[in-house]
């Protein structure tokens, strides 16, 4: 009977951050978006990359292919500390509406000051989006080139 695992031992079972991406979206371009790129750049510790309006917007006066935001994806154990100090501001309390049918969950925070980076009045305060994408092993086995395959519903991050 000893010899008999639960769901709960089998390791192909673990839930993993697969990434955690972070967002600064200041709408518009120039000086303002290059201090939110210092900002996230101080936070991820790499280089963000520059996100492009998808279309014009007259109300907002956001032009197609302007540059209105800076986003850094991050892996690993720097993605499972930044989500930890992102989750302790929310005090450690998400609403359900902040999760996917799929796993996956986001939130966002009104200052980035309160992640601990201390405040520069020439910078400002940016508020900052997080996205966490959950995965188990095995799920290259439904992305991979060669021999592609389906997962289980049952393997599914729900």
């Amino acid at each position: 009977m000893e010899q008999h695992k639960k769901k709960q031992d089998n390791k192909m079972r673990e839930i993993q951050i697969e990434k955690l991406v972070l967002n600064i979206s200041v709408g518009k371009s120039g000086d303002e978006l290059t201090k939110a790129s210092k900002v996230l750049q101080d936070l991820a510790d790499q280089k963000p990359v520059l996100s492009r309006a998808r279309y014009t917007i007259r109300s907002f006066s956001i032009k197609r292919n302007e540059t209105i935001a800076v986003h850094a994806t991050i892996r690993g154990e720097k993605a499972m500390e930044l989500l930890k100090r992102g989750l302790k501001v929310k005090d450690l309390e998400l609403r359900s509406s902040c999760f996917t049918e799929s796993g996956n969950f986001g939130f966002g925070l009104d200052e980035h000051i309160d992640m601990g980076i201390k405040f520069d009045p020439a910078t400002g305060t940016y508020g900052l989006d997080f996205y966490i994408v959950l995965t188990r092993p095995g799920l290259r086995v439904k992305k991979r080139k060669r021999g592609r395959s389906h997962i289980g519903s049952r393997h599914k991050v729900t």
